[in-house]
């Protein structure tokens, strides 16, 4: 069977404008020196220390912004809650509302490089769950920027 009659290869031009997204990528991202990644460590830390972690810091604003637009178009309820309640919120919202989960999982996973997608693909589901709870932690870490500003007269 002759697959070059199947397999096209990319022209240059493609591949260029590849590296070019992969090495902008990589530019744009913050430095987080404790996150470190070494041979003892397993596949899966090494990806969450090298790629989410910074991903994850990148798109802060982001992802504060999306939990945002959650409450406001879940009528607020969320400003109701006490403390404890809030930070159950922010946990459900994420692991049970599907459409939500994706769209948070869609803003760190269009960060990734080609190289990055294809190491997350082979172990997509761990990583989900390593992603998905690092995202809870930092949002609930920043609970603060989630509370109704009140004017005092």
């Amino acid at each position: 069977m002759n697959f070059r009659r199947f397999y096209k290869p990319l022209p240059l031009t493609k591949l260029l404008i590849m590296n070019d997204r992969s090495h902008n990528l990589l530019q744009i991202r913050p430095q987080i020196t404790s996150a470190s990644v070494n041979s003892e460590m397993s596949l899966d830390e090494q990806f969450q220390n090298r790629t989410l972690r910074p991903i994850i810091k990148l798109q802060n604003g982001l992802l504060v912004a999306a939990l945002q637009n959650y409450i406001t178009k879940h009528k607020n309820k969320y400003y109701e809650l006490s403390l404890e309640n809030q930070l159950g919120y922010i946990e459900n919202s994420i692991q049970r509302d599907i459409k939500f989960r994706n769209s948070l999982k869609g803003m760190i996973i269009g960060q990734f490089t080609l190289e990055e997608y294809e190491e997350y693909i082979k172990n997509s589901s761990a990583l989900n769950k390593r992603m998905m709870n690092m995202v809870i932690e930092r949002l609930k870490g920043q609970i603060q920027l989630f509370e109704v500003p009140v004017l005092i007269q």
